[in-house]
């Protein structure tokens, strides 16, 4: 019998996951294949190049360009402090005395008998890539980085800001339905990856990064708020780059949605493990998935029940209006086509809503699948 696939999130208490570290451009990597690493141990690091500054050292000097290079007391490939003098010109047995400061930290990387200017780059900028998760290096790319693999809970979610973040799990929700607001947060969530319920509010937003909080797992999120927060509204462009002070996972979508029970309470029996969670989201081809990781022994691991697409009993979240973020169980699978209000052919599922119990008809396509 043909399965449908429906693309859909996971949420389950044990998974194996492979993670790829990869340096911007080539450098060294600093772990040997097999080594066991933690989530934030440095795995590879590089240097960028740093800026180049433009000094117009024959002006200043009130000299001919092709006169530069003996006035220079500093040459090219010379390292320069901030501030030292890199040429200088004396006349009138050194009652008229001209300098040139670097600008910058740096090096003398040319000196031109043609314009006259001298270019300083600047100190180069590390870059330092971690492990991301807890786990063994599975392979090693030569220069480049590593791929971590790893045993762990996953929790994906369905929009997310903010880059990478660690921090201890800590529940500020005791139910689902609860609203995370700002007197709910107090210092002891500092570096803390708290989880609330349905929704947060902008005023515990900002509360979060006032206490240095390392993220929030939440089910909804008002759009006008996200907007407030980051300054600008969001397109459709990948997310993850935003520097704003915290880490934030949607796990249901926009507006107040209650986080599903299943998310809810696998994240509550973990309170209290390192979390590693990423607000990267691309929604376009190349989906990529806010989450929360979760390293877990191999005794953790469970039965898991091979992904084969829509059965019958399958969990399941509606995506579009006029039921959309509703979470529902699938309770038939007609093979038949049915007509739907466009006129159009389309096969169709059966759900039974979790909230109100209400059966309904929708396009398997309007629905995505929660993994376990």
């Amino acid at each position: 019998m043909a399965h449908s696939y429906t693309p859909g999130l996971r949420v389950t208490g044990y998974t194996t996951l492979q993670k790829t570290r990869r340096l911007p451009l080539a450098g060294e990597v600093r772990v040997k294949l097999g080594d066991r690493v933690s989530a934030q141990d440095i795995v590879a690091a590089t240097a960028l190049p740093g800026g180049v500054t433009t000094v117009n050292a024959a002006r200043e000097l009130n000299c001919q360009p092709q006169e530069l290079a003996r006035l220079m007391v500093k040459h090219e490939g010379e390292a320069v402090a901030r501030g030292e003098i890199i040429a200088e010109t004396k006349a009138l047995w050194g009652l008229l005395h001209s300098i040139v400061a670097a600008p910058v930290e740096g090096t003398i990387e040319t000196i031109s008998s043609v314009t006259g200017q001298v270019l300083v780059r600047g100190k180069a900028i590390p870059v330092e890539v971690v492990a991301y998760v807890d786990g063994t290096v599975a392979e090693i790319i030569a220069d480049e980085g590593v791929i971590v693999e790893c045993n762990c809970a996953l929790v994906q979610g369905i929009f997310g800001f903010g880059g990478e973040a660690f921090g201890e799990l800590k529940m500020v929700a005791h139910d689902p339905q609860d609203v995370l607001d700002a007197p709910t947060i107090d210092e002891t969530c500092r570096g803390k990856v708290i989880v609330g319920g349905s929704l947060v509010t902008l005023a515990a937003l900002r509360r979060a990064v006032e206490v240095g909080a390392a993220g929030i797992v939440v089910g909804g999120l008002n759009d006008v708020d996200l907007d407030t927060f980051l300054g600008y509204r969001v397109g459709v462009a990948i997310t993850g780059q935003e520097h704003v002070g915290i880490t934030l996972i949607l796990t249901e979508g926009f507006g107040q949605i209650d986080m599903a029970r299943r998310t809810f309470d696998l994240l509550k029996s973990l309170e209290g493990q390192r979390a590693s969670i990423s607000g990267a989201t691309q929604i376009r081809a190349g989906v990529i998935r806010p989450e929360v990781l979760i390293a877990q022994p191999e005794s953790a691991a469970v039965a898991e029940e091979a992904m084969e697409g829509l059965r019958i009993g399958s969990p399941v979240r509606l995506i579009r209006d006029p039921y959309f973020g509703r979470l529902a169980t699938v309770s038939a699978l007609p093979e038949e086509l049915r007509k739907i209000e466009t006129e159009s052919m389309v096969r169709v599922l059966v759900a039974k809503l979790s909230d109100t119990g209400e059966e309904i008809t929708v396009p398997r396509a309007n629905v995505e699948l929660i993994e376990g």
